[in-house]
């Protein structure tokens, strides 16, 4: 334990929802909830505005919508998220070498280690300049908490929300944590939480009075133990720059069973391809692909497959998923699917099945030519595909020929909603367009903030000096 609150740890507040907000002036201070927007969709961040309405994360998006029927439900847009990430680790790095991500909008600091702070002055000095930061680079805000333990540091970022800053002076943890409720120490779930109420032990001072002894009966030696020295404050995890992922996943929830097999082996071709993506995006590959299956009766499979060497090639993927969905039944219907890749590496192998397919797709196309045309001419020209319905989702981005930047509102009967506004702009008006018109097309997202990454490099709160005098700079892992 330090004993100084040199730890520090970042929550953006309310992050995807915010930047939402952020993005969409018509938006700002209105109920906003961000993730699926079917039947079956699970709420991925909500507003605070929303939030009041009873409305949190992982709930499922029709309860959130009979609680807040007039909030705006909106698509995820990570690339948008992913972007304002990179600008908010890029500040932490510059702050100390040792940054520790857990999501795209939290992180652990070692403030210590970047010669910024040796007490709680300093600390708290880094901490206010790192907000003003923030928000001048993205437009939003964060939560700090400080303390000389990482569990610490997070509960006091929890204290601090929405928008503020909580230190945690050292010598201070028993006395803040014994009225805590048990939930608030790292690793007691829902289970166990249960498990120490039937044993009469609600709150954080209840465990340390029970005692090691106890909870080593009660929960067995390794969990006992860690749980009586996080119940007095001891928590000697250091900031550890490197988290490796394990693994690379996507999944969707499909808002009517799906019973046609065809369908089915369709949507996991289409999941395979986007998991190869954000593989590639990571700069990495795999060498284990997984399916997961959830059925008609909430009855969830996973089967696995692990490849000769590891591969970021998306026919590989494709064929080791099918495969896998070979094996499992699907008749009762299906409400979810998912394709993962495990066992991930920095380097592709040349993987056999990938060759194989290349070589059968090669013989396939010979053969297709040679029957249209046996005598040895000219094949025939193939029949063109009429152009599949153009699909618009709740808060995509878009860009019109005449009336510029916007995001959708909604779509249906052959039509599609937008409104017309940048995040720098007042709020724009409503126009209503056919789904096919050739002047609206897709966009990518537009920055928050002007100028925002010449904002950072030009801040000289962003610039801290080490204890030698020489300033260091760290991309974000």
């Amino acid at each position: 334990m330090r004993a100084a609150p040199t730890i520090l740890h970042l929550d953006m507040d309310a992050f995807y929802a915010a930047a939402e907000q952020a993005a969409k002036p018509s938006l700002r201070g209105k109920p906003v909830v961000v993730g699926g927007t079917g039947t079956r969709g699970v709420v991925a961040t909500a507003s605070y505005e929303a939030r009041r309405f009873g409305v949190h994360s992982a709930m499922p998006v029709a309860q959130a919508r009979r609680l807040c029927p007039n909030a705006a439900y909106l698509m995820p847009r990570f690339s948008l998220y992913r972007s304002v990430s990179e600008q908010v680790m890029e500040l932490l790095g510059r702050l100390s070498p040792l940054v520790e991500p857990l999501s795209l909008d939290e992180a652990f600091v070692d403030l210590e280690a970047g010669g910024v702070a040796d007490d709680s002055a300093s600390a708290r000095r880094a901490g206010e300049r790192l907000r003003a930061d923030i928000r001048a680079v993205t437009g939003l805000t964060g939560s700090v908490g400080l303390a000389g333990s990482k569990m610490l540091a997070k509960i006091a970022s929890e204290q601090a929300k929405p928008d503020g800053l909580t230190l945690i002076e050292p010598g201070t943890e028993r006395e803040l944590l014994g009225p805590m409720p048990v939930r608030t120490l790292p690793g007691v779930g829902p289970a166990t939480g249960e498990h120490l109420r039937r044993a009469g032990m609600t709150a954080v001072v209840d465990l340390v009075e029970a005692g090691e002894d106890e909870l080593v009966r009660l929960l067995g030696k390794a969990h006992g133990v860690s749980l009586y020295r996080m119940a007095v404050g001891h928590d000697d995890r250091p900031v550890v720059a490197e988290r490796d992922a394990k693994s690379v996943s996507v999944e969707d929830t499909f808002e009517v069973d799906l019973h046609d097999r065809v369908r089915i082996r369709a949507e996991v071709v289409r999941l395979s391809d986007r998991c190869v993506q954000r593989l590639r995006a990571a700069g990495r590959s795999g060498r284990t692909v997984v399916l997961k299956v959830r059925r008609y009766d909430f009855s969830t499979l996973t089967r696995s497959e692990t490849l000769r060497g590891p591969t970021d090639d998306p026919a590989v993927v494709r064929e080791a998923a099918g495969r896998l969905l070979e094996s499992v039944d699907t008749t009762g219907g299906v409400r979810l699917l998912g394709v993962g890749v495990t066992g991930l590496a920095d380097f592709t192998q040349e993987d056999l099945f990938a060759q194989a397919a290349g070589e059968r797709a090669q013989s396939q196309s010979a053969e297709e030519a040679v029957d249209a045309d046996p005598g040895g001419g000219v094949p025939a020209a193939p029949v063109p595909e009429p152009p599949p319905e153009r699909r618009w989702l709740a808060g995509q981005d878009v860009r019109h020929a005449a009336y510029g930047a916007g995001w959708v509102q909604g779509s249906g009967v052959g039509r599609v909603t937008v409104r017309f506004e940048e995040p720098t702009s007042a709020p724009g008006r409503v126009r209503t367009f056919k789904v096919d018109d050739p002047d609206l097309v897709p966009s990518d997202p537009l920055p928050l903030v002007r100028a925002a990454r010449d904002q950072a490099g030009s801040s000289p709160a962003s610039r801290p000096k080490s204890r030698s005098g020489a300033g260091e700079e760290m991309s974000s892992p």
